[in-house]
């Protein structure tokens, strides 16, 4: 099973079948770290918890934030510095990586950001 920790930044996005705004993509960050994830508009924590990984499936337990006390499955595939998540807003977990109106899926492609040499 591949790495998904790191630094992810949005390239595209949509929720329910609609274009995400370009602006919310570029101040947008995710980190994965350990069994950790944290969602910052901007550089403030905007959504934080924990989550499972499996060969294609995540399942999101946020602690901070609007989503507190929700678990969010999600199906995802990594392709070199592409990761693509497709996240069940709803509680039940995507079969596919499509949104449409009233699907209540968030779907989004990130590129992983280069590791920070710590000086």
């Amino acid at each position: 099973m591949s790495t998904l920790h790191g630094t992810w930044h949005p390239i595209r996005a949509e929720l329910d079948g609609e274009a995400a705004p370009a602006l919310a993509l570029e101040r947008m960050e995710l980190i994965l770290q350990s069994d950790a994830y944290s969602v910052s508009f901007a550089g403030m924590v905007h959504d934080r918890g924990t989550f499972i990984q499996t060969a294609s499936a995540l399942v999101l337990t946020a602690h901070h934030g609007p989503n507190t006390g929700r678990v969010i499955p999600a199906i995802y595939q990594l392709a070199g510095d592409r990761l693509r998540i497709c996240y069940g807003m709803d509680g039940t977990a995507p079969t596919a990586f499509q949104t449409s109106t009233g699907s209540r899926r968030y779907l989004v492609t990130y590129r992983r950001q280069p590791a920070q040499d710590v000086q």
